[in-house]
């Protein structure tokens, strides 16, 4: 099966990736794609550090365009957490499908279900209503046991570890 993955950055990948190859066998090809990410500066070292995690673990990552604007324009008013998340969610993950179908994967899934500090529900709802509107599968899937260590290894390999989610309205929360 081939398997699209959403990549938020590289800690967060470092668990599903492992998860995905090990258990499936699966052909994991990463996509990353954050319009969310303020500034320009921030969004750079983010996509350095998926790039040279992508080198060493030997997988491929699309890298989609930096859209910020879209994300404002999405976002809109809706600036407070959660309604901004779930917006910014869905841009991200309607992205992913969207690139899983044009370039013929089987599924896609995202690197979001790592983390404790996400919704993890409402992050399968919109993967799984982006799926369906495109026919693309959203793979469920629980990775959070494994964010610890990730982050652990990261911060042990010098892997760029970021302070906050990329959005420029919780860069100072």
């Amino acid at each position: 099966m081939k398997v699209l993955l959403h990549i938020c950055c590289a800690p967060c990948v470092i668990h599903p990736l492992r998860e995905l190859t090990k258990k499936n066998k699966n052909s994991i090809t990463g996509f990353f794609y954050n319009p969310n990410i303020h500034p320009y500066a921030e969004m750079e070292k983010r996509r350095q550090a998926v790039a040279d995690y992508a080198i060493k673990e030997n997988f491929e990552v699309i890298f989609g365009e930096y859209d910020i604007e879209n994300f404002f324009k999405n976002v809109g008013a809706n600036i407070e957490a959660p309604s901004r998340c779930l917006i910014c969610w869905q841009t991200r993950l309607y992205k992913t499908a969207e690139c899983a179908k044009e370039k013929g994967f089987d599924a896609f899934t995202t690197t979001l279900l790592v983390s404790p500090y996400q919704d993890q529900a409402k992050i399968v709802e919109i993967g799984n209503e982006c799926g369906h509107k495109l026919g693309v599968e959203f793979l469920s899937k629980d990775f959070r046991s494994g964010f610890r260590l990730a982050q652990q290894h990261a911060k042990e390999s010098g892997i760029y570890r970021q302070k906050y989610c990329g959005c420029v309205y919780s860069q100072h929360k």
